[in-house]
């Protein structure tokens, strides 16, 4: 598939197929994680693969306690009907592992540095793009806490879940959200 199809193509799936997942395509999705931009190419990401059904158990737990937590902070009434039962569902959880001490000279910032993150970024969207590729339906999940995903999982303190990317055999077709046109979001300087 041509790299403009996949984009073109890539949409976000929820709901997904009750059937095993092939690792020799989780290894072909992973390896294109690994060919993400990084500052000076720290490759500052690690990828916890979870398939543990009582791992997925806990993450949709954290995932619905923080959907209830950001409504009743934010009012937004979509959240309301928002559902979270396919993180019971999908086969694999890719949690994308960001480390802060492998950022780029950004780190030496007042603000601190936040390279690693859009490295890890650029990985969780190759990974997307390969799926797609593959007829594979991602989703890239960000409703947690990542204090609690760290625990979760075990990690490090010194390390931060960036993204959870859930990977299945999709069911049905994912609706396009639509996109604005170029003239709405883009300024020339010239």
């Amino acid at each position: 598939m041509d790299v403009f199809d996949a984009i073109g193509k890539r949409r976000s799936c929820r709901s997904f197929k009750d059937i095993p997942f092939d690792h020799e395509l989780l290894e072909r999705i992973l390896e294109a994680a690994l060919w993400a931009p990084s500052p000076k190419n720290a490759q500052p990401w690690e990828f916890v693969v979870v398939t543990n059904r009582d791992i997925r158990k806990k993450i949709y737990c954290e995932a619905e306690a923080r959907r209830k937590w950001v409504l009743e902070k934010s009012g937004w009434r979509w959240l309301e009907n928002y559902n979270v039962d396919f993180l019971k569902a999908v086969p694999v959880i890719v949690a994308v592992i960001g480390d802060p001490d492998r950022s780029g000279a950004d780190q030496f910032l007042p603000e601190g540095g936040m390279g690693y993150q859009h490295a890890c970024a650029a990985a969780v969207q190759n990974m997307l793009l390969a799926a797609c590729a593959l007829n594979i339906g991602s989703l890239w999940f960000s409703l947690f806490d990542p204090v609690v995903i760290r625990d979760i999982l075990g990690l490090s303190s010194s390390k931060l879940p960036i993204a959870l990317v859930c990977l299945g055999y999709p069911k049905g077709d994912p609706q396009s959200p639509g996109r604005k046109g170029l003239e709405r979001v883009v300024r020339y300087i010239r």
